[in-house]
């Protein structure tokens, strides 16, 4: 609502800078009201006569008829004339922000203003300092806390400073601080402190160097010394509102409007784009002050501002922490308020008369002495809001905790319903500070339910604070009740819009904005201020699940099923169109799938933070989800998907960092599998996941390009071929069953069964297991077809084989090489009707086989969409080669049939027979050797490419000019291109024809001719012999850069490429091969060209008889039941000991033990502290309690002497002095 009412403010950003003066005012005195202390000379604003417009009238009697002079009476308003960036001389920081305001400008426009147009981060708290103004001296204590306290609570909470702003007194001092902060910390912390200015524009020095109506940016300004009558602005300041009244040299005039600014500001929420549970909190300090702080600070708690008070700082602070003590522990006379709360009667004489004794020893030269005393009762009466803090005995800390238990205080006495703890925790949330949780509300004495947390769970979701996420979930809140779909939209909703997941969802919605129908329309993403701009995006609201789920989908491909169509009822088949008729339908009920409970929760919290880049927020929600390698695999996918979209930078490195870092994590976690069973490591690898729509570990890993995931041995010897190329089986499944990979194999269910058996064998001696073991036997024994011979079975086996397809497919591919190399060089007849030949027929039909085999891949192979199926076939570097040898060979044959394009025809599948052959280089992946060099010649490729690049240049300036030299005229085109591009290119390699460049070298006889008519008409033109000792030069520079300087680039080029792709060529062969298996496992067994007869059966099979193939299952496994989560416990259990282990270098780290002696050192010297407070007590003590026998001794002595009393025995004698 806030931001809503400031859209047309927000508007008027975007015109540049000349919108402030047309919102933002100032004020000016118009009325001369005359100061008696200056003969007539000044107003009482401080300004000379001159400068007014009117003159206050007089009586009869020539006084004037107002005596007094008011702002908002005797001054009017005009356009501003002073704003934008302040650079300090010499001061070596960034620009500050400034604006010169009317007092009585609305807070709302200014927070929105800095906030949004100056970029100021939002605050999680403000803490406004007061007292402490003009030339009085700041005590030391008071600094430490200022420079210890104050500025790194605020650094840790992300915290506002607002002061003066002057370089006087406690502003001064504050600045000061946040200086020696930013030098310290300004690498290290991610929060910047932000202190901001607001001092009256009257009182600034030099503050005409800031005025320019069109505003400044930057307005140079140099810091003076100055009396006190006005001060110099601190450079140390990130803001400046210098408020004006009217009045020149006035103190107070920016009281109003800050208090104003205060109250406004603890009206706004915190977090992003108020995001937070809990407003702003808003501390107000005092340090010092004078009589006239005494209505500030009544005023300000008359409106519930709670207040921090420095006991021992100055004379306010110090006569209201007096006031607390002394009323409070005196007794009350029935007539007195009550304790608690604001009383409605008068206070009693009693009480009325300590106050004024207190009031007088501070203030002994005030005159209005009663009203004073009135301000310091109506105090006390709000002394729930106010925290004493003693900074001569506390240490400064513990000064953030001393806020946090001040706003508590404040906040409890506010709301009444509220929980003490519960918003305490808020505000620990709000800034970030989960020690003080651990140790204050974490610590074992309160228990937590799970509505308290609820709440701030969803703070810390949103503003990225993984390690309160991490401290709710250990200490009561069930994140099974916690995540609904409706909360996990309302997640997706709080999206930054710099975030690559907001764009790509914006623009998903956008595309489908059109199909969903005229729907009621809410708000997704509420308005996000940058940069001066408010961004507002309308979607449909029962569109988000669903186009969460398709953007999901389009980042992980066929991969998975999509996400979130089961609480949708929804089928996987469903286009997008359907679906949305489909949530149409649900909208007009009442969405009760919002109300349902997450089945993963925590997968679904991981990949919302993957989305949005979070590397500590995902890897904790990996470390809570199951199918611990899966997930880390699914997260490497979606993080290297987004980073190929990603255009910044930085972020794209972060991504790429985080995936690997996923990758590494999946790879521990599968090794320590390996280690403990490879049994079930390699049903881990094949295993269906239903949380991840059915994917499994390999086709996750193959989707996300994760090559160090498949070096490892485990993984390979999951997809080694057995029995030399007979057949090539998960070693799960052969060491159990001898199953070939076969379109005619065992069932499904066989294939199902078998796996759980032996993944269960370790837990056979089990009664309860064995009988199932019995049972499932006993189905798949009469589920199972009749036995076949074991011949036929080995046959099958080995035809079916993938090694046995491969092998085959290259055998006939040499075949066609050979053949059309024949028809090439022997047999390649004339066009029709004297050709083609027989075998060329055999050859057009053999590229037909091919095309159809490329078909058959392109549009048949994956369960997506066929743009999508498009798209990752034409990503494969090899299907890229195939349709350019495709295409070549199409335009060939139709160009050798006709007679005029017959030669053309015979070229184009000349060089199409290159093609064709470079194609076979994709066989030797296979080869351990041979595999990486297919890599190293590829990214050398690149970088021939770039080395192209530059030689193009070298040969166009040089065969430019040397031709321009040698010839003076020759209009030849083909043979200017020979002499510009060709002949320079021949240099490199040292073919130098020096009897056609050097005038010494020239052949005698040789007939040329200087004549442009002959020369036109097709004779050689003759060489030119001026400036020829130039030719030479140029060419020697030409050899020198080309043959030395870029040959020797290009050789360093490829060393680099060749020692990066070797260092891990095992890693890349491996991935090579797996991938090679996987293609020839899928391709029918008959190569091209009875390939065919394969493509008809499957056409019968499938689409047909549609008989599903058995095939695409032997790399996939079901498992349900107890045997799911058996396995999911045991994978749980090695993804414990990892992080364990992990926990334990960590810990063991130089830097972590440094960590822990920093925090003992702390500890101890917390300790010193008080020992030396214990000391000087004791000291103190020992002083009074000399003081008091001497006082004693002395009146023992007095009453001796006098005749008074006369003691019937002795004075008592100290024992210790007897001897």
């Amino acid at each position: 609502c806030t931001h809503t009412c400031l859209l047309p403010f927000l508007s008027k950003l975007c015109t540049g800078g000349s919108w402030i003066p047309k919102i933002i005012k100032k004020r000016v005195c118009t009325t001369f009201i005359e100061d008696c202390f200056s003969n007539g000379a000044l107003c009482q604003c401080g300004v000379v006569r001159e400068t007014h417009s009117s003159i206050a009238t007089g009586d009869y009697f020539g006084a004037a008829i107002v005596s007094q002079w008011d702002s908002s009476q005797h001054s009017s308003e005009y356009p501003t004339d002073a704003f934008g960036e302040l650079e300090f001389a010499e001061a070596g920081r960034r620009h500050s922000h400034f604006l010169r305001l009317s007092c009585d400008t609305t807070p709302q426009m200014i927070y929105t203003l800095m906030t949004a147009h100056w970029g100021v981060p939002s605050p999680n708290l403000v803490v406004s300092v007061v007292g402490g103004e003009g030339c009085e001296k700041v005590k030391t204590w008071v600094r430490e806390v200022l420079r210890q306290g104050l500025v790194r609570a605020a650094q840790s909470t992300g915290a506002w400073i607002v002061t003066g702003g002057l370089r006087e007194g406690v502003s001064r001092c504050v600045g000061e601080a946040v200086r020696d902060h930013a030098a310290a910390a300004s690498s290290l912390s991610q929060k910047k402190v932000i202190a901001v200015g607001v001092a009256p524009w009257g009182l600034v020095h030099n503050r005409q160097q800031l005025v320019n109506a069109q505003g400044s940016f930057p307005a140079r300004y140099y810091v003076q010394n100055t009396s006190c009558d006005s001060c110099c602005l601190d450079n140390n300041y990130q803001a400046f509102l210098l408020v004006d009244d009217g009045s020149v040299g006035r103190r107070g005039g920016e009281t109003a409007f800050r208090a104003k600014m205060e109250d406004y500001i603890s009206h706004q929420r915190t977090g992003i784009w108020g995001s937070g549970s809990i407003d702003v909190p808003v501390l107000c300090m005092l340090i010092s002050g004078d009589a006239a702080m005494l209505e500030r600070v009544d005023l300000s708690l008359k409106k519930a501002t709670p207040w921090l008070v420095l006991n021992g700082s100055g004379p306010a602070a110090d006569l209201i922490c007096e006031l607390l003590d002394a009323l409070s522990a005196g007794p009350m006379s029935p007539t007195s308020p009550p304790p608690e709360g604001e009383g409605s009667e008068s206070p009693s004489a009693e009480l009325r008369d300590r106050a004024r004794e207190r009031v007088q020893r501070h203030f002994t030269a005030e005159a209005d002495l009663e009203k004073l005393v009135d301000r310091a009762l109506s105090i006390y009466q709000n002394r729930d809001l106010i925290t004493v803090f003693h900074g001569q005995q506390e240490s400064p800390d513990d000064f953030d905790t001393v806020l946090l238990k001040a706003l508590v205080r404040a906040s409890k006495r506010v709301s009444s319903n509220a929980s003490e703890y519960t918003e305490e925790l808020k505000l620990a949330v709000a800034w970030n500070r989960v020690d003080i949780a651990k140790s204050e509300l974490f610590n074992g004495d309160i228990h937590w339910q799970y509505e308290d947390l609820e709440d701030s769970m969803t703070d810390a979701l949103i503003n990225d604070k993984p390690q309160f996420v991490r401290l709710f979930t250990e200490n009561g809140l069930n994140i099974l009740d916690y995540l609904t779909y409706r909360r996990l939209e309302g997640l997706y909703r709080s999206l930054s819009d710099s975030c690559l997941a907001y764009t790509l969802l914006q623009r998903r919605l956008t595309e489908r904005q059109g199909l969903a129908g005229s729907l009621p329309t809410v708000p997704l993403f509420y308005s996000i201020f940058s940069c001066g701009l408010s961004s507002q995006f309308y979607v449909t609201f029962s569109h988000l699940s669903l186009q969460m789920s398709r953007l999901l989908w389009d980042i992980l491909g066929d991969v998975c099923l999509p996400f979130y169509y089961s609480p949708l009822r929804l089928d996987q088949s469903t286009s997008t169109r359907r679906a949305l008729k489909h949530m149409n339908k649900l909208l007009l009920g009442e969405c009760l799938y919002k109300e349902q409970h997450c089945l993963s929760p925590w997968a679904s919290l991981f990949i919302w933070a993957v989305l949005q880049n979070r590397s500590e927020m995902a890897i904790y929600f990996w470390e809570m989800a199951g199918e611990s390698v899966l997930s880390a695999l699914a997260g490497c996918k979606i993080l290297r998907e987004l980073s190929k979209l990603e255009s910044e930078t930085e972020t794209k490195l972060s991504m790429k960092e985080l995936a690997q870092k996923f990758e590494n994590l999946a790879l521990d976690v599968f090794s320590e599998c390996y280690q403990s069973s490879e049994r079930r490591s390699f049903t881990l690898l094949i295993r269906k996941s239903p949380v991840w729509g059915g994917a499994t570990c390999l086709q996750m890993a193959t989707a996300a390009d994760a090559r160090h995931f498949f070096s490892h041995d485990g993984v390979q010897v999951c997809t080694k071929p057995r029995g030399q190329g007979s057949r090539c089986v998960c070693v799960c499944v052969a060491e159990s069953f001898p199953l070939p990979l076969s379109e005619e194999g065992k069932s499904e269910e066989v294939t199902h069964g078998r796996d759980t058996d032996s993944l269960d064998e370790g837990d056979a001696t089990v009664e309860e297991d064995a009988e199932e073991y019995a049972a499932l036997r006993a189905k798949l024994k009469g589920a199972s077809n009749p036995k076949r011979p074991f011949i036929l079975l080995r046959w099958r086996e080995f035809w079916f084989a993938p090694v046995t397809s491969f092998l085959g497919n290259v055998l006939m591919y040499f075949l066609f090489l050979s053949l059309f190399a024949y028809i090439l060089l022997v047999d390649f007849k004339p066009p029709p009707p004297h050709g083609p030949s027989t075998l060329e027929f055999v050859l057009y039909f053999w590229v037909f086989t091919l095309v159809c085999e490329e078909f058959r891949q392109t549009f048949f192979v994956g369960s997506n969409t066929i743009y999508q199926r498009m798209n990752l076939y034409i990503q494969d570097m090899w299907n890229k080669c195939d349709i350019l040898a495709i295409s070549l060979f199409a335009l060939g044959m139709c160009c050798r049939m006709l007679p005029w394009s017959y030669e053309f025809g015979r070229a184009v599948l000349a060089v199409d027979y290159m093609v064709f052959t470079l194609r076979l280089i994709h066989i030797f992946a296979i080869h351990k050797q041979l595999g990486p060099k297919i890599i190293i010649v590829g990214n050398m490729m690149k970088d021939i490419f770039f080395f192209l690049f530059f030689l193009a240049v070298w040969l166009m300036a040089y065969g430019v000019a040397n031709q321009a030299l040698l010839y003076s005229y020759d209009p030849r085109p083909n043979w200017i291109f020979r002499r510009v591009f060709y002949r320079p290119y021949l240099h490199i390699f040292g073919q130098i024809p020096i009897h056609e460049m050097d005038a010494d070298k020239l052949e005698e006889g040789i007939q040329c001719s200087n004549n442009v008519t002959l020369i036109e008409a097709g004779a050689e033109p003759c060489m030119s012999t001026y400036a020829n000792w130039l030719v030479v030069i140029l060419l020697v520079i030409f050899l020198l850069v080309t043959n030395i300087l870029l040959v020797n680039l290009l050789i360093a080029m490829f060393s680099y490429t060749f020692s990066k792709v070797q260092e891990h060529s095992d890693t890349y062969w491996k991935f090579q091969r797996y991938n090679l298996i996987l293609e020839y496992h899928s391709r029918p067994c008959l190569a091209p060209p009875f390939i065919i007869i394969s493509h008809l059966h499957l056409f019968i099979k499938r689409r047909i008889r549609r008989i599903p193939s058995i095939k695409i299952k032997h790399f996939v496994l079901e498992i349900h039941g107890r045997q799911a989560s058996k396995l999911n416990m045991w994978e749980a259990i090695q993804k414990e000991n990892i992080l364990s282990a992990q926990n334990k270098r960590e810990r063991a780290s130089d830097s972590e033990r440094l960590k822990r002696t920093s925090v003992k050192v702390d500890r101890v010297l917390k300790q010193m502290v008080k020992i030396q407070d214990h000391d000087r007590r004791l000291r103190m003590l020992e002083t009074e309690l000399e003081y008091c026998s001497s006082a004693l001794s002395w009146m023992v002595d007095a009453l001796s002497q006098s005749n008074l009393i006369k003691p019937t025995r002795p004075p008592p004698i100290l024992r210790g002095k007897v001897a």
